[in-house]
């Protein structure tokens, strides 16, 4: 016989303050075995039969805890680092602790995304409140059957002891504790201006999970294949679909034939979507911008319907197509020469104004301007778009891997004009994100298929799909300006031309504002038709390359060392008292200082180049050092240094994967990487021909920490841009010449590849 007991534990009160979480927490158990004086550590948390959860925690008979992560894991290390953060305040030993993703839940969550690096920023205190408010409870319901004052107990490790040193654990006063929270919850109800008291939350010094190395909760299944990711998610019944989309942008479907198609082995049905679509674009008036950001698609699209995904794939290429121009074709050549008319034109916003820049250009013995270029950019997601959809009378039931759960449903529910309600959106692990799938687009694509065959479907693109009709990193030049008198940087423009947006509003409050006293940022844009969206460290991903480099090249005109002049500028920005400016000055600082005595910066060896560059975005700060050498013709990075203040790290181990990973995901794509397009067709469709770091070419990378107090800030982003930064100058001082165009590769010279490799 169990006796099982469910109470609303609301969080009304901390949502006054918190962006972040909502709702309730639902905490159940069984009366014979929470009483138990023992339990026996399973062996596998997952196996035990929880009862009765909310949106962040359930408790096993055997009182063990499962805790939800509310946010999409895209590779961020969130799954692991959301529920550290929550069993660190409510106190129980993380092998206790079973970790689950969550499904969307607009009720007990709010922004539930991934993307900006602001998962465990934005979450931080709402998490830790989450954890010490249960543990709270518990400890009053301890308190009351001892009939002592809560003062008097404490909670460790599950268990709640009193200062008579009696011991209950968590299990045996669920209970009671449930009684007193509804209690609670009535007294506030009928009292609208009372205001819970918050839970006390703990010192840092006395964090036992925090700060310390937890392996990643899904690592066992990624090593070893088991289902996790969004294509490995099958559902009985469920059929395959292949989507035929236009062959390049500006183009629309007129007409098919799928004779041939229908005839291959396995084909179920070839059937066309894109009207449900159409519909979304003219009802909610969407600017043409959104389109081409590959929010929506103005085009229909063939769909092949098939038992197994390839025999849908191998359909597709028998489908016979015709399309028709919708809108003129585009190609790299066409985006070069528009955007460089855009940086001497005169069509710009202004940003940022500080002081005078004209007239500090005038006034200048010298004037340095240089102009920085960077293409187009993939995703190369792992894992191809994909998404599973079953669209019934009564329900829509969606399963894949999404940044934005929330904006996807939502695009779902006004697609098949359907109560959000009716949208149940599960979200699995994805194989890379940066910024790809913040965009709903194949979830929607997925949903109109099964509406349409009303059948449980998965939708799975190919790597030539994804790579030919995806959404990219927009192409963007930057025209940098300076002026120099008695020996000191006077003024400092910066003009930015991009594809189909401008840079983030706050980039412009980034350094050098505050420590130049003329500084001034202009933006302007192309709308393109080639869809364009958010990739990792969207626009300082290159901005930091430029930004750097064009003050190095400065230092070298002013014949200055090149940190002591960041440095310098930095102790002028840190007495600037403008709030409009984002970043502290001193945590910029505290990196360099870091980064130069970890890798002995000014000890020269022969043929080794080293490169610093220092950059604050996605509020946190990152210097780093690397250390180029040249084989031949070849440049091969071969050591990073990295120093980053982000705060509190949360989980060390999951820091310094997402630091390492974004230093060389920032060295390869602006060594290697390329795209281009030709009359609205991409030039690169795999692999093959697009390149990527290989692993021998990955450097070895150290990883420091400023350690302090500050609330973490994230790190899915920051360490990317100053890499590529960081390689650039190593590279001028190797080759003599400073490559302002990327990638690298392929824009340096051949007469200056050899000219100083001894020196």
């Amino acid at each position: 016989m169990q006796k099982k007991v469910e109470m609303d534990f609301s969080r009304r009160d901390f949502l006054r303050t918190s962006s972040l979480v909502g709702g309730g927490m639902l905490i159940g158990f069984n009366f014979f075995t929470a009483c138990k004086p023992e339990a026996t550590m399973p062996v596998d948390l997952a196996s035990l039969d929880y009862n009765d959860f909310n949106a962040f925690i359930k408790i096993s008979d055997e009182g063990m805890v499962t805790i939800f992560s509310p946010n999409p894991e895209i590779g961020q290390g969130i799954k692991t680092a959301i529920p550290m953060i929550i069993a660190e305040e409510l106190d129980v030993p993380w092998q206790h602790v079973n970790v689950v993703q969550g499904a969307l839940d607009t009720k007990n969550y709010v922004r539930q995304s991934a993307g900006g690096s602001r998962a465990i920023r934005l979450g931080w205190s709402s998490f830790r409140e989450t954890g010490a408010l249960a543990k709270q409870i518990l400890i009053n319901a301890a308190a009351k059957r001892w009939g002592i004052d809560p003062v008097h107990c404490t909670a460790k490790q599950g268990e709640i002891i009193n200062n008579r040193g009696e011991v209950l654990n968590y299990g045996q006063v669920v209970n009671e504790a449930a009684l007193l929270e509804q209690e609670r919850t009535k007294k506030e109800e009928n009292d609208k201006n009372a205001i819970a008291k918050r839970p006390v939350l703990k010192n840092p010094k006395d964090f036992t999970i925090i700060g310390k190395a937890v392996t990643n909760v899904d690592v066992d299944k990624i090593v070893t294949g088991k289902p996790l990711y969004g294509i490995d998610f099958v559902s009985p019944g469920m059929v395959y679909a292949s989507v035929l989309r236009p062959p390049a942008f500006g183009k629309v479907l007129k007409s098919f034939d799928d004779e041939e198609a229908k005839k291959m082995s396995g084909v179920i049905d070839v059937i066309r979507i894109g009207e449900k679509t159409q519909k979304i674009i003219e009802g909610l008036e969407i600017p043409n911008v959104l389109l081409t950001k590959g929010v929506l698609n103005k085009s229909d699209k063939v769909v092949v319907i098939a038992k197994s995904i390839w025999e849908a794939m191998n359909a597709k290429k028998r489908i016979k197509a015709v399309w028709v121009d919708d809108t003129p074709s585009e190609s790299t050549e066409d985006h070069d020469e528009i955007l460089l008319k855009l940086l001497s034109g005169s069509k710009f916003e202004t940003r940022r104004k500080d002081g005078d820049i004209q007239e500090a250009f005038k006034n200048a013995d010298k004037i340095l301007e240089r102009t920085y270029e960077s293409p187009f950019l993939p995703h190369n997601c792992m894992e191809p778009m994909n998404f599973y959809a079953d669209v019934t009378d009564s329900k829509v039931h969606l399963v894949g891997p999404t940044q934005t759960p929330g904006w996807a449903a939502d695009l779902v529910a006004q697609l098949l004009n359907r109560d959000l309600k009716e949208i149940e959106l599960q979200i699995t692990r994805a194989g890379g994100g940066f910024g790809r799938r913040l965009f709903g687009d194949y979830v929607l694509e997925a949903a109109e298929i099964s509406d349409k065959i009303r059948r449980p479907v998965k939708m799975i693109s190919s790597r030539e799909d994804d790579m030919l009709t995806g959404t990219y990193r927009p192409a963007i030049k930057y025209r940098f300006k300076a002026s120099i008198k008695d020996g000191e940087i006077t003024g400092y423009h910066i003009k930015e031309a991009a594809i189909n947006g401008t840079m983030h509003p706050t980039i412009p409050h980034f350094f050098p504002a505050g420590a130049i006293e003329n500084y001034q940022v202009d933006v302007a844009y192309y709308q393109s038709n080639i869809s364009t969206g958010q990739w990792r460290a969207p626009h300082t991903n290159f901005l930091a390359f430029a930004d750097q480099n064009f003050f190095d090249e400065l230092a070298e005109i002013l014949e200055k060392d090149p940190v002591e002049m960041r440095l310098n500028m930095l102790k002028r920005a840190a007495k600037n008292t403008d709030e409009t400016i984002k970043y502290s000055a001193e945590r910029l600082k505290g990196t360099i200082d870091l980064v130069v005595e970890k890798s002995d910066y000014y000890t020269t060896k022969k043929g080794v180049y080293k490169g610093l560059a220092a950059y604050y975005c996605h509020n946190t700060y990152v210097s780093e050092v690397v250390e180029l050498t040249m084989e031949g013709s070849v440049p091969k990075v071969k050591k990073v240094y990295v120093a980053v203040d982000c705060g509190i790290v949360v989980n060390p181990l999951g820091a310094k994967n997402q630091i390492e990973g974004g230093v060389i995901d920032g060295i390869g794509h602006s060594m290697y990487a390329d795209f281009g397009f030709k009359n609205g067709v991409p030039l690169n469709s795999n692999f093959d021909s697009y390149r990527l770091i290989r692993m021998k070419e990955a450097p070895e990378v150290e990883t420091y920490f400023v350690e302090n107090n500050f609330n973490p800030s994230g790190l899915g982003e920051p360490s990317l841009p100053p890499a590529g930064a960081a390689v650039g100058i190593a590279l001028k001082k190797a080759i003599g010449n400073r490559t302002m165009k990327q990638p690298l590769i392929g824009h340096i010279p051949a007469n200056k590849l050899t000219d100083r490799q001894d020196s």
